[in-house]
């Protein structure tokens, strides 16, 4: 079953043009002389989350992201409640927020794993939840970490086996099985190479940051290379969220993308708005590229990273062949209230057949196809959503005071 994505997670950045000093003190090891260690993780909407512990006392849930320098926490409630010192403040607002945005640097932060200890990390505490990543993945999830981790170890995901393994560099050794690609870093962010063929006329080398803190699976700019063109049968979408609010764009299905031997079929890539993808995380203002890679892709792999040695490697799991599909539903859902049960619809694209169906922004699901939300999660209402073209869906929704039933099929428009 391929799972809608919700959302792409998509991050503002002020990080990447900041020089924090104590973010160069890379403070992780391995605990008790270990050569490596093995770490279960969660995978929701094709990002992987991994449990740390803020300064040895408060647990929480972080997404594992190639795409950011700096860990990043995403509510200054957690760190006040550790009485966190913060040594600056940044008020900032650019293209696309609608609103002022406020954060802190704290410094000396301890971040343990299982089986791993840092001390001396800088972290960016967001003042309020702008991103709401509990409420678009549906699991609780308070912060984000990045390159401190990849540049200390051999990161191995294997999102079939849901674990994360962690290798020091002199003791990794890849495996026959594994593909070795060539990849860049710049600006603490990894990019590798690929073969786009956007038609049956035209393919293109292009170059793409890795990015395991995005769900969709690929985007390309079109700016950045005349050849990248809209496919003639797309869709305007959402296609990310960032501080600001959502990021809209086309979306559409290339012929495939060949990372070095594999060549995958029929991907769904994501064409930013002019300027709309300015505010994100993922961007280097230094850094040309022609997209990103993301976990709709890297998700049918096991994925090595080393960052020291400049090479990903890929071993392909029994999910490479499956067909992407592009939220046949047409609709964003968030989760809310104390336990995430409440399902809240955010989006209604524009002719889908929910749209048909006169369900709209607002409307609260109380039961789909039968099945009473209680007994649900997010990743089930995904899932339910994107099942398989021509699925009934019946939902009882409450609107205004009121319960209302709709009903509709699934239908993939590109």
């Amino acid at each position: 079953m391929v799972m809608f994505r919700t959302i792409s997670i998509c991050l503002i950045v002020f990080c990447s043009s900041l020089n924090f000093a104590s973010a160069q003190v890379l403070g992780f090891n391995l605990t008790d002389g270990q050569k490596k260690v093995q770490i279960p993780i969660e995978v929701y909407d094709n990002l992987v989350i991994v449990p740390v512990i803020i300064d040895g006392k408060l647990p929480l849930r972080f997404i594992l992201d190639t795409g950011v320098r700096t860990t990043i926490l995403t509510n200054k409630t957690f760190s006040d409640a550790l009485s966190l010192v913060y040594t600056r403040k940044y008020t900032f607002s650019a293209p696309g927020i609608e609103k002022t945005i406020n954060a802190y640097v704290t410094n000396n932060v301890s971040l343990d794993m299982p089986g791993v200890h840092g001390e001396g990390h800088a972290m960016l505490v967001l003042a309020e939840d702008y991103m709401e990543l509990s409420n678009y993945l549906g699991t609780p999830v308070h912060g984000i970490l990045g390159y401190e981790l990849f540049s200390r170890f051999i990161v191995r995901i294997n999102y079939k086996r849901k674990m994360l393994e962690l290798m020091v560099p002199e003791k990794f050794k890849p495996g026959r099985k594994y593909q070795s690609l060539p990849m860049v870093v710049q600006d603490t962010k990894p990019y590798v190479f690929a073969e786009a063929e956007m038609n049956d006329s035209t393919k293109l080398k292009v170059k793409l940051l890795v990015d395991t803190g995005a769900s969709h699976g690929l985007i390309l700019e079109p700016e950045s290379d005349i050849a990248i063109q809209l496919p003639p049968k797309h869709v305007s979408s959402v296609i990310g969220r960032g501080l600001g609010g959502m990021i809209f764009g086309q979306i559409g299905r290339i012929n495939s993308l060949n990372l070095g031997e594999y060549k995958i079929n029929g991907v769904i890539a994501n064409f930013p708005d002019p300027n709309s993808y300015m505010d994100t995380l993922k961007s280097s203002l230094t850094v040309f590229r022609n997209g990103t890679l993301g976990g709709e892709i890297l998700n049918r792999f096991t994925v090595v990273f080393n960052f020291s040695g400049e090479k990903m490697y890929l071993k392909k799991n029994s999910t490479l062949k499956k067909q992407f599909y592009f939220n046949m539903s047409g609709l964003t859902v968030k989760a809310m209230g104390f336990k995430l049960k409440n399902f809240e619809i955010t989006h209604v694209r524009k002719g889908s057949t929910a749209d048909k169906a006169d369900i709209q922004e607002g409307d609260l699901i109380l039961s789909i196809n039968g099945y009473d939300v209680e007994s649900l999660s997010l990743n089930n209402v995904i899932g339910l959503f994107n099942s398989q073209p021509g699925r009934k869906i019946n939902m009882k929704l409450f609107r205004d005071g009121k319960k209302l039933s709709r009903e509709f099929k699934l239908e993939s428009q590109i």
